[in-house]
């Protein structure tokens, strides 16, 4: 089939989950397999290594990918059930003061979103919101938007978020550098997204005086319930971070491939270093205050079928960049990107928004535009992996809409219409995608 063709098919492709999606609300998985395999079908590929090719891309996003959901919602869960994440929040809005608790909110989402993915750590902390809101007499969106900035900042751009963890591995980057780079550029832009637009946007936005479900989590606020301590939970949601830095610094702290140093390297893999955040939450968080074991275990089991739909989705979009791979339409994007010298930078984040568009899901768009850009990333040697997976993942992150779980999310647990969720949620998105792509490609001229 003419290259032509085969980039206008999967085009085609890409404009039919947007419709399936959003015009005749097809579950999302089922929209991306049945365009994949209408994709592969059109393109020529045999009919009995569609399928194959599909589990294929699957399995190999699964493989690994389930593993850090898993673990991250339990720590997640146990932050919310013991009190550790109102515990930051008290901690940080009393160094803050009520004048600047925008900014004491955006730090807690950034802090608290880095273990946990976005929609995990939206509910647990949107109780936090609430409660700041009322006593504070602050606008709700005042409060809540710098902490939506905040969590999605590190839900797209910095590991050990699964897509951000995927796309390390794709291009070979280095997960040290990666969290470092992200946390530089990743702070400014939530600062701009975040407090900056909150201050701007609030005033202009009016919620109704009352709102079902901040009365409902609000009430469930227990003041004398004793919180665990902040250095404790600090130290638990920080856990896994510091073990992949120090996993990735092996070879600067002892000699390599000696026991010591696979030893580092052992406990900084990304698998390691969550089952140990999540089982030293359960210790701290859990049995040393008290909590029982069959409580922990019933906690760890309960929040785990919420990710199913979030663990499907990943696979999914795993299984579409396959069906890229094996039909062809990867080695097209490849050729046109080497011919019109498009720079990589630029390209995995217009790759990862396109896919954003069309998905409603950050993860698969950036699952997916990795799985399109490694091949390409080999053959041009010279750009920074890291910046690299900043660049596509602040790509997933633009123009959240109606195809996206999240901006459902914040619009009804916020109470705004869907006219108000575009005015406030898809300009946050936005402006953190934006304003990473011009950080990013700043950074590249320094670190190259």
């Amino acid at each position: 089939m003419p290259q032509t063709i085969l980039l206008l098919v999967a085009i085609a492709a890409v404009v039919s989950m947007v419709v399936l999606i959003a015009r005749f609300k097809v579950n999302p998985f089922i929209a991306i397999f049945g365009s994949s395999l209408a994709l592969a079908l059109v393109a020529g590929m045999p009919p009995a290594d569609v399928v194959k090719s599909f589990e294929a891309g699957v399995g190999g996003a699964l493989g690994h990918i389930a593993i850090i959901i898993a673990l991250g919602t339990m720590l997640g869960k146990m932050l919310a059930e013991s009190g550790g994440a109102e515990q930051i929040a008290n901690t940080l809005i009393s160094l803050f003061g009520v004048k600047n608790i925008h900014w004491a909110m955006m730090l807690i989402g950034f802090i608290v979103g880095l273990p946990v993915f976005f929609e995990v750590g939206f509910v647990l902390l949107i109780p936090i919101a609430f409660n700041v809101a009322r006593q504070t007499g602050a606008p709700l969106l005042f409060v809540g938007l710098p902490m939506v900035a905040g969590l999605s900042v590190v839900h797209g751009m910095i590991p050990p978020h699964p897509a951000a963890l995927l796309a390390v591995q794709a291009y070979q980057a280095d997960i040290g550098k990666t969290i470092l780079y992200g946390i530089v550029i990743g702070l400014p832009v939530a600062v701009l997204a975040g407090p900056l637009f909150a201050k701007f946007i609030a005033p202009r936005i009016v919620l109704p005086a009352e709102n079902p479900i901040a009365e409902t989590l609000v009430a469930k606020q227990d003041p004398d319930r004793r919180l665990p301590g902040f250095g404790i939970t600090m130290l638990v949601v920080l856990l896994p971070v510091i073990l992949m830095l120090v996993g990735s610094w092996a070879d600067l702290i002892f000699a390599a491939k000696t026991p010591a140093n696979l030893a580092l390297r052992f406990l900084g893999n990304t698998d390691i270093a969550l089952l140990c955040g999540a089982v030293a939450s359960f210790i701290l968080l859990g049995t040393m205050r008290g909590v029982s074991a069959s409580a922990i275990l019933k906690y760890s089991n309960d929040c785990l079928a919420p990710t199913a739909a979030i663990t499907l989705l990943v696979g999914a979009g795993g299984g579409f960049g396959r069906i890229l791979i094996d039909s062809g339409v990867s080695k097209v994007i490849v050729d046109l990107a080497v011919s019109a010298n498009v720079p990589l930078l630029l390209l995995a984040w217009l790759l990862a928004a396109l896919m954003r568009i069309a998905t409603g899901s950050a993860t698969v768009a950036m699952t997916t535009a990795a799985n399109i850009i490694a091949p390409i990333a080999l053959k041009s040697p010279g750009t920074s992996v890291e910046l690299l997976v900043l660049a596509t993942g602040a790509g997933a992150l633009i123009l959240s809409h109606v195809n996206d779980g999240g901006f459902w999310l914040v619009k009804e647990y916020f109470n705004m219409t869907v006219p108000q969720t575009f005015r406030t949620w898809t300009i946050v998105e936005t402006i953190i995608s934006v304003a990473a792509l011009i950080l990013v490609l700043l950074a590249s001229l320094i670190v190259g």
